[in-house]
């Protein structure tokens, strides 16, 4: 059984759709134990609220140092029993401590055919911007595993759509994140069936998920 921890600053909506897929039973063997968000006013938490599951709000402005931030949250994640992370929409650079108490168990998306248009500065609308300024004619979103470097973890799922010679920067955007609806759930179906959450079999099992 995944106990997931989702972490997001914004208004929620692949946790949304993650919670829906979960409501309908497409994802078994898979549970939300919290949701926890930097932001007091985040959407996400509402969310969590709305559907009576815990919601924490957790930043680094509660803290003196980082250390304490990083035990606090890792004393979250392990009252709740968590065995899993998903990040939906967190804009705050997992401390390597976190990712190596759960190595190989987080995941995030991001909108863009990763490894191009990912690393530092490449978020929300700048990936966009970077997808038609470099003339691509595909873009799509990824779901990787998370490691220290930024968009860096192998990837589990892909899928993507064309850019059309007029799209924008926000009408690609609206594009992706339909996409973001489908394969964050089904990619988080598809690590609830592993019975193992770490090491190589899981990347084994995973291999060839990629989607068109």
């Amino acid at each position: 059984m995944l106990n997931i921890a989702v972490l997001g600053s914004g208004r929620g909506s692949n946790f949304r759709a993650i919670l829906a897929a979960m409501q309908q039973g497409q994802i078994p063997g898979a549970k939300i134990a919290v949701v926890i968000s930097n932001n007091s006013g985040a959407g996400i938490l509402e969310i969590a609220r709305e559907n009576s599951l815990p919601a924490i709000h957790l930043s680094h402005r509660q803290f003196a140092t980082e250390e304490e931030f990083v035990d606090a949250l890792l004393s979250v994640l392990s009252k709740h029993g968590v065995n899993f992370i998903v990040l939906a929409g967190y804009m705050k650079r997992l401390h390597p401590r976190v990712v190596h108490a759960y190595r190989r168990r987080i995941i995030n998306i991001h909108p863009a055919l990763l490894p191009r248009h990912g690393g530092p500065g490449m978020y929300g609308i700048h990936v966009h911007e970077a997808v038609i300024a470099a003339g691509d004619r595909l873009s799509g979103a990824t779901v990787h595993f998370v490691d220290e470097e930024y968009d860096h973890g192998s990837i589990i799922l892909q899928k993507t759509v064309s850019v059309a010679a007029g799209d924008t920067p926000e009408t690609l955007a609206a594009k992706v994140l339909e996409i973001e609806h489908e394969i964050y759930p089904e990619a988080i179906r598809r690590l609830a069936t592993v019975d193992a959450l770490h090491g190589d079999e899981t990347s084994a099992l995973l291999q060839g998920s990629r989607e068109s």
